[in-house]
């Protein structure tokens, strides 16, 4: 099987969009305010950042060239630790050690201070990232729970020597 990471252009943000329309479905049983929009749809995100911004990344994961997911993510700045804001596997493909290989290759592109955050309601996502930075980080990272009870894992990757 073969997991590739690949940058997403300013021409393929339509592509990214109707991705992310599954994405979205997916936060419909963690999050009840999510709704549906008149045309069928879910609403847009705003994707600017990723096309303006130097700190922000959009990758398509492709798995044997087949679209199969996305990762939205800001680089460390000298004020914020680099962040997955968005971490996307379509289901045909869980179970299958794919996000794990993804989430490994983004930190190995960004070594430094990162965070990453999942909702409170997504037991799934919890428990995915604690095992994915534990492993990634030999079990040295810290977790709280911000004030909208989201819990957070903070760490740092260290570039690796070849």
């Amino acid at each position: 099987m073969d997991i590739q990471i690949q940058a997403v252009s300013k021409e393929e943000e339509e592509v990214l969009h109707n991705l992310m329309q599954f994405y979205i479905y997916e936060f419909t049983k963690y999050m009840s305010s999510i709704r549906i929009d008149e045309n069928g749809c879910f609403g847009r995100f705003d994707l600017d950042a990723y096309w303006k911004d130097r700190s922000h990344h959009a990758y398509f994961v492709r798995v044997d060239g087949l679209l199969a997911g996305f990762v939205l993510m800001q680089s460390q700045t000298e004020e914020e630790p680099n962040s997955i804001e968005e971490f996307f596997i379509m289901r045909g493909h869980e179970g299958k050690g794919i996000g794990s290989k993804v989430a490994e290759q983004i930190f190995s592109m960004f070594p430094g201070r990162w965070y990453v955050c999942q909702s409170e309601k997504n037991e799934r996502a919890r428990a995915f990232w604690r095992n994915i930075i534990s492993k990634s980080t030999g079990g040295n990272f810290a977790e709280r729970f911000d004030e909208r009870n989201r819990s957070i894992q903070e760490f740092v990757i260290y570039e690796r020597s070849v």
